[in-house]
C-alpha cells in the first residue's frame, strides 16, 4: 500500500512539476484509425514553452512505438517507456516544437464497434485515458489547443473537436477530414467519431452552428431524439450568463458507448440508446442527457477542476444546470420531482456513505446529485440573478483554466457577502449526512411537493376513507406523480374496493397514471380485461411489455390474440418487444413458423447487434434452447466486449451454465474455433470450476 501511494505521489508531483516548468500550447496531428487491424497511426507536432531549466520532458504514451522524433527539427534521442514519451534533449528556454510519428494498437479509450456498413470507430477519453490512442497529456492541468486531421474511409465520415475547415480525398480509399480549434482544453475532452452518419445544421439564437448526426437507419427518430435541443442551447446560454465558448457544438450518437453521454469539447458523444422515436421519447429520452454534456461545455471544459477532489464542480454543476433546463421545457412540477427523487436517494445512501462529496472517492450519486442540491440551496439563499452573476464572474475569471472549490465559493461570497461559504461547505461539502431538514424547507416550496406529500400521508387510512379525495385527485389536473402516488397505495386492495377509481386512472389518458395501473392492478378480474386490454396499445414500450406480460398469464386461453397485437412490435433499441414476441411465440403451441421464428432470436444474439438487444436475446434463446451450440458461443464473444457490464453478465452466466451437467464438456469443445482473446477468457472460467 505505501509503494502505491508512493507512486501516486510521485506522479501527481512530477506532472504538476512539469506544468510549473513546460506549457504545453498547440497540437497538429494526423490521426489514421485502421478498423481491421484494430490499430491507429498518426503524426503529431506540439508546440510548447519551456518555463524553467527541467531535464525531462513528459508526453503520455501507453503502448505506443514511435518514429522521426524530432526537436526544434533536429532528430534527437528520446526514450519510451511504454508509459510516456521521454525528451531529454534539443528543447531551450522559451518556444519549441516537437514532432513525432506514432503507431499504437489501443487496448482502451479508442473502440472500434460494429461490422460493415454499421462499423464505428469512436473514442472515450475521461477515465480511460486520450494516451492510449493518441500522445497527450493525462493531467488535466495541462490545457492545449488540438487540431486534428482524421483520415476516413471514403464511405464514412470523420468528426472531432472543434470546426471542420475542409474535408478532401487522400487517396482512392481514404479521406481526410481537416478540424481547428481556437481555444486549449484537456486532453481527456480530445475525440473523434468515424462512421456513416447523416446531419442537420441549426442555429442557435446567439447564431452558433449547432450541428445533429444520425446514422441512415435512424432518419425517423430524429425530431424525437433531439427534441427540444435548440430550447435548451439557447436557454442555458441565457441562464448561465456566459456566451457559449466554443464556436461550433455537435452531437453524435454511437452504438455501445461506455456511459449515457461525454462532453468532449464542442462535440458531445452519447450513447445510441438515446436515439428514440415518439413512442419511445416517453420511456426514456435524451433530453437530461442532452442538457447534463451541454452544461459541461462550460463546467469541465472551459473550466476545469484541478483534481478529483473538486470533481463536484464539474458533475453537480452539469447535474443541476440540466434540471433547471428540463425545468424550463416540463415545467416547474417536475423540476421539484425530480429533486424530490434524488433527495430521497441521497438520504438513504447517507447511511452507509460516509465519504463525502469533497473528496476523490465520493460515489458518482455525491458528485452529481448531491452536487447539485449543494448548487440548488446557494440558488435558493442567495436569489437567481445573484447565484447567475458568481456563476458569470467564476467562469470569466477562470476560463480556460483549473478550479477548486475555493474559487467558486470565492464569487459566491463577492457575489453575496452575507452568505457563510464556509457553513455550506462544511455541512454539504465536508459532511458526508445529508441535509434533510435544509431539504425539505426547500421542497415545500412547492405547491405540488405539498399536495404528494399530502396523499402519501393518505397511507395510514382505508380505501374508504381516502376514496372520495382519491376521485378528486384523480378528475383533477395535478402533475402525474400524485396520481401515480393513489395508485401505487391501492395495489394491495381488493380489485372490488378499487374498480372505479382504476376505471378513472385509465380515462385521465395520462400515460405514466395509465402506466402506473399496468404495474399496480394486482388481481385480474374477467370484467377489467377489456379495459386493461387498452394499455396494449398505449405509446409506452415500456407499458406495451407490462400489459402483454401480465395478459398472457391472467387469460391463456387469448394468447394468440395478444400475439397477434404483438406480431410487429419492435420497441426501442433493445429491441425488448420484438424479442419478447419471439420468445413467447416460439413457447405457443399454436405456432406454426417456429424455425425462421428462432433463427431470428439466434440471431440477434450475434456480435452485429448492440449489447442491449444480445444480453436479452441470449438469455430468452438458452431458456428455449439450453444447449445451443451458437448461442453459447454468442455468449463466449459477450466476455470479450469493451463494455464492462455485457461482459460481466457473459462471465456470470458461463459461470452458472458450468455448474449443470455436459456444459465444462461442450464450452471445451469450442475452444479450437474461438478467437484467441474469447478462448483465453472462457479457458479461465473454465480452470475456475476444475
Amino acid at each position: 500500500m505505501m509503494r502505491l501511494l508512493y507512486f501516486l505521489f510521485f506522479t501527481i508531483f512530477t506532472f504538476a512539476q512539469q506544468t510549473a516548468k513546460v506549457n504545453f500550447t498547440e497540437c497538429h496531428a494526423i490521426v489514421t484509425p485502421d478498423y481491421n487491424l484494430r490499430k491507429v497511426a498518426g503524426k503529431v507536432v506540439y508546440h510548447f514553452k519551456v518555463l524553467q531549466p527541467t531535464d525531462t520532458i513528459r508526453i503520455d504514451a501507453k503502448d505506443m512505438n514511435f518514429t522521426e522524433v524530432k526537436i526544434n527539427n533536429k532528430p534527437v534521442n528520446f526514450k519510451n517507456n511504454k508509459k510516456e514519451l521521454l525528451l531529454f534533449e534539443g528543447f531551450r528556454k522559451g518556444n519549441n516544437s516537437v514532432t513525432f510519428n506514432y503507431t499504437a494498437f489501443p487496448k482502451q479509450t479508442m473502440y472500434f464497434t460494429g461490422q460493415g456498413e454499421t462499423a464505428q470507430i469512436w473514442t472515450q477519453g475521461q477515465g480511460k485515458y486520450t494516451s492510449h490512442w493518441m500522445p497527450s497529456f493525462d493531467d488535466v492541468n495541462e490545457k492545449v489547443v488540438f487540431n486534428l486531421q482524421v483520415n476516413s474511409p471514403n464511405n464514412f465520415i470523420a468528426i472531432a473537436n472543434g470546426v471542420l475547415q475542409k474535408s478532401m480525398p487522400l487517396d482512392q480509399q481514404f479521406k481526410s477530414w481537416f478540424y481547428e480549434m481556437q481555444k486549449p482544453m484537456s486532453s481527456y475532452l480530445l475525440a473523434l467519431v468515424i462512421g456513416d452518419f447523416r446531419n442537420k445544421v441549426i442555429a442557435s439564437k446567439s447564431g452558433l452552428p449547432l450541428q445533429f448526426f444520425i446514422q441512415p437507419k435512424d432518419t425517423a427518430k430524429f425530431d424525437a431524439t433531439y427534441r427540444h435541443s435548440k430550447r435548451i442551447f439557447d436557454y442555458l446560454e441565457k441562464e448561465i450568463g456566459f456566451k457559449y465558448p466554443w464556436q461550433v457544438y455537435k452531437q453524435i450518437p454511437v452504438e455501445d458507448f461506455l456511459y449515457a453521454g461525454m462532453e468532449n469539447t464542442s462535440c458531445t458523444i452519447f450513447a445510441q440508446d438515446y436515439m428514440v422515436d415518439d413512442i419511445g421519447f416517453n420511456d426514456r429520452n435524451y433530453v437530461n442527457v442532452n442538457a447534463h454534456e451541454l452544461a459541461h461545455q462550460w463546467f469541465g471544459d472551459v473550466v476545469t477542476a484541478t483534481s478529483g477532489k473538486h470533481h463536484w464542480l464539474q458533475e453537480g454543476f452539469a447535474t443541476y444546470y440540466a434540471l433547471l433546463a428540463e425545468r424550463e421545457v416540463f415545467g416547474e412540477d417536475y423540476f421539484y420531482h425530480q429533486l424530490y427523487r434524488t433527495s430521497l436517494q441521497l438520504r438513504n445512501a447517507a447511511k452507509t456513505d460516509t465519504i463525502p462529496v469533497l473528496n476523490e472517492k465520493a460515489s458518482s450519486l455525491s458528485f452529481y446529485q448531491k452536487g447539485a442540491w449543494a448548487l440548488h440551496t446557494i440558488r435558493e439563499a442567495i436569489g437567481p440573478k445573484l447565484f447567475q452573476k458568481a456563476v458569470k464572474s467564476y467562469l470569466k475569471k477562470y476560463r480556460f483554466k483549473n478550479v477548486e472549490t475555493d474559487d467558486f465559493l470565492a464569487e459566491i461570497k463577492k457575489a453575496a457577502p452575507t452568505f457563510d461559504t464556509q457553513k455550506f461547505k462544511k455541512n454539504w461539502l465536508e459532511d458526508y449526512h445529508f441535509q434533510t431538514e435544509e431539504v425539505n424547507v426547500l421542497l415545500r416550496k412547492s405547491p405540488f411537493m405539498q399536495q404528494l406529500f399530502e396523499i402519501q400521508q393518505l397511507r395510514k387510512k382505508t380505501v374508504a376513507e381516502n376514496k372520495s379525495k382519491f376521485l378528486e385527485v384523480l378528475q383533477s389536473d395535478v402533475f402525474y406523480p400524485i396520481k401515480t402516488e393513489i395508485i401505487y397505495q391501492l395495489k394491495d386492495v381488493p380489485f372490488a374496493e378499487k374498480s372505479e377509481l382504476l376505471t378513472l386512472a385509465l380515462q385521465t389518458n395520462d400515460i405514466k397514471v395509465r402506466q402506473a395501473v399496468a404495474e399496480f392492478v394486482g388481481e385480474m378480474p374477467l370484467s377489467f380485461q377489456s379495459a386493461y386490454e387498452t394499455l396494449l396499445g398505449d405509446a409506452s414500450y415500456d407499458t406495451r411489455e407490462i400489459v402483454f406480460m401480465t395478459l398472457w398469464k391472467a387469460f391463456p386461453e387469448n394468447q394468440a390474440k395478444y400475439l397477434e397485437k404483438a406480431k410487429h412490435w419492435i420497441g426501442g433499441n433493445d429491441k425488448s418487444l420484438r424479442i419478447m414476441y419471439l420468445t413467447f411465440a416460439l413457447l405457443s403451441a399454436d405456432n406454426q413458423n417456429n424455425e425462421s421464428l428462432y433463427a431470428e432470436l439466434v440471431a440477434y444474439t450475434a456480435p452485429t447487434f448492440e449489447s442491449s438487444v444480445r444480453q436479452n436475446a441470449i438469455t430468452n434463446a438458452l431458456s428455449i434452447n439450453p444447449k445451443d451450440s451458437a448461442v453459447l458461443k454468442n455468449l463466449v464473444n459477450a466476455t470479450v466486449h469493451h463494455k464492462w457490464q455485457f461482459s460481466k453478465f457473459g462471465r456470470d452466466k458461463i459461470r452458472q451454465l458450468l455448474k449443470k451437467e455436459g456444459y465444462a464438456d461442450l464450452f471445451q469443445s469450442m475452444l479450437p474455433s474461438l478467437s484467441e482473446s474469447e478462448a483465453v477468457q472462457l479457458q479461465k472460467l473454465l480452470s475456475e470450476k476444475s
